[in-house]
C-alpha cells in the first residue's frame, strides 16, 4: 500500500493513496441515487435543462481556435466565479481550474471539458436552432461537455449534498490535433498531479463510456534538396519524388486488425512551380493504436519506409552529387492507455448507467483522458447525453432530444458516487 501525507487525504494518522480513498469513501451507487437530496438534485437538472443549453450555446459562439482559446477560457472562468466555485484561476498553460470542496477529507476527482476546437480563426460559430437541434462548429465537441460540466458544478453547489474530498472543475486547452493534450499535460506536471484520484473528461454525446485511450504518434517529415530547373537541372534527386516514394510505402504498411492499428498521410506540401525541381517536400503522418506495443511496431515500419524512400531516390540518380536529406519532426504523441474494465471506477460508472436505466458500452477513443490513463490514474471519458453528428465539420450538430438532461444527471451521480455522498 502506498502511503502519503497531505491535507486533502488525511485518514486518521495516515493518508491513503487517492485510488484507495475512492474505494473506501463510497456508498453503493444505488444507495446514493435514492438519497432525498440526490433525487432533488437530479430533478433540478431536468427542470433547469434550458440553463444547460443556454451555456452550451453561449460558449460555442465564442471562437476558440487551436492555441487561441483565451476568450472562451475567460467566459468559462467567469461562469465558475458566478456559480461560487472556489479558487478559480487560469494556469500558465491556459487551463481554467476551480474547486468545489466537500465537508470532510476524501478523494480529489477532476471533472473537465475541453475549451478548444479544430476550427481556424474566422469560422462562423453562430448557433442555428431548429427545435431541439443545435447546429454550429464545435457545438457538441466540446461545448456540450463544457455545458454539462457547468451544470453539474452548479448542482453540486446549490443542492448542498454533503460529500467527501473535493471536485476540481477544469476547462482544458489543447485537446484537439496539434494541441497534443498540452492542457492536461500541464496539469499533471503541476502540484495537483499527486492528489488526483480520478480524471473525468466530458467529451462525447450519447451513453458510451470511454475507458480505453487510443495512442497516436504524429510526425512532420521533410525531404530537402537544393532544387533546380525542371529541364536544365534534370538528373538530380527530387524531394517531392522522395516524398512520393515514401507515401507509396506508407500505403503498403502492414497494420494489424486486432489490436487495431491505423496510418494516414493527412497533409502534403512542397515545391514552387510546375517547372521547378522542388527544394522541399513535406507530409504530416498520423499513426494510431489502442496498444502501445502495436503502435511502436507500426512506428518502426514507418521509420524504415521513410529511410528507404530517401535512399531509393538518391540511388535513382547515381551521377548526381546534389544532396538529398530528410528531417522528421514530432508534432504529437499521445500514449495509449486503459482503465481496466474490472477497475472500481469502471464498475462504478456501469452501476450509474444501471441506476439511470441506460446501456453504456465500453469504448476506446483518443481524448484528454489518455494522459491520466498512461500515468496509471483511473480515467474515463463520460457521455454528455443527447446525440450528435459531424464533429470537426462545419455541419456539426447536437440534438438534446427529449432527455438530454440525462447526460448531466449521469455525470453528477458518478461524481457523487466516486467522492462519497453522505
Amino acid at each position: 500500500m502506498y502511503l502519503r501525507f497531505g491535507k486533502h487525504f488525511a485518514f486518521g494518522i495516515f493518508a491513503l493513496s487517492p485510488a484507495l480513498l475512492v474505494a473506501q469513501s463510497n456508498a453503493p451507487v444505488a444507495a446514493i441515487a435514492v438519497m432525498p437530496a440526490v433525487r432533488a438534485a437530479m430533478a433540478s437538472l431536468a427542470r433547469d435543462n434550458a440553463w444547460t443549453i443556454d451555456q452550451q450555446i453561449a460558449l460555442c459562439e465564442i471562437p476558440a481556435p487551436p492555441f487561441k482559446e483565451s476568450a472562451r477560457a475567460l467566459a468559462f472562468r467567469d461562469q465558475l466565479i458566478a456559480l461560487g466555485v472556489q479558487q478559480v484561476r487560469i494556469d500558465t498553460e491556459g487551463n481554467v481550474i476551480g474547486e468545489v470542496r466537500g465537508t470532510r477529507p476524501g478523494p480529489t476527482v477532476l471533472l473537465s471539458g475541453h475549451l478548444d476546437t479544430v476550427f481556424p480563426e474566422g469560422t462562423d460559430v453562430k448557433v442555428k436552432r431548429t427545435g431541439t437541434r443545435l447546429t454550429a462548429p464545435g457545438i457538441s465537441d466540446d461545448c456540450r461537455g463544457l455545458a454539462v460540466t457547468l451544470a453539474v458544478t452548479r448542482t453540486l453547489l446549490t443542492s448542498k449534498i454533503p460529500f467527501a474530498g473535493r471536485v476540481l472543475i477544469v476547462g482544458t486547452v489543447g485537446e484537439e490535433g496539434a494541441g497534443n493534450l498540452r492542457g492536461v499535460r500541464a496539469i499533471f506536471r503541476s502540484a495537483l498531479k499527486d492528489s488526483i484520484a480520478v480524471f473525468l473528461s466530458v467529451d462525447g454525446t450519447g451513453t458510451s463510456i470511454t475507458n480505453g485511450g487510443v495512442g497516436s504518434n504524429r510526425y512532420r517529415v521533410h525531404y530537402m534538396g537544393p532544387g533546380g530547373h525542371s529541364y536544365e537541372a534534370f538528373g538530380m534527386p527530387s524531394p517531392i519524388h522522395a516524398l512520393g516514394r515514401a507515401i507509396a510505402k506508407i500505403a503498403n504498411l502492414e497494420a494489424s486488425i486486432s489490436p487495431k492499428v491505423t496510418f494516414n498521410v493527412g497533409v502534403v506540401s512542397g515545391g514552387t512551380s510546375v517547372n521547378s525541381i522542388a527544394n522541399n517536400g513535406t507530409m504530416d503522418i498520423d499513426l494510431r493504436s489502442e496498444s502501445a506495443t502495436a503502435l511502436a511496431a507500426i512506428d518502426q515500419q514507418l521509420q524504415t519506409a521513410l529511410l528507404q524512400a530517401l535512399n531509393e531516390e538518391r540511388a535513382r540518380w547515381p551521377q548526381s552529387s546534389v544532396p538529398l536529406t530528410m528531417k522528421i519532426d514530432t508534432i504529437g504523441l499521445r500514449a495509449a492507455g486503459r482503465t481496466a474494465d474490472t477497475s472500481y471506477v469502471v464498475r462504478t460508472a456501469l452501476a450509474v448507467s444501471t441506476a439511470m436505466h441506460v446501456v453504456s458500452p465500453l469504448v476506446t477513443s483518443s481524448t484528454d483522458a489518455n494522459i491520466a490513463m498512461s500515468l496509471g490514474i483511473p480515467a474515463l471519458m463520460l457521455p454528455a447525453g443527447g446525440s450528435s453528428h459531424g464533429e470537426h465539420s462545419l455541419q456539426e450538430w447536437y440534438d438534446d432530444g427529449v432527455d438530454g438532461f440525462k447526460g448531466p444527471q449521469w455525470v453528477l451521480l458518478l461524481v457523487l458516487s466516486l467522492v462519497g455522498a453522505h
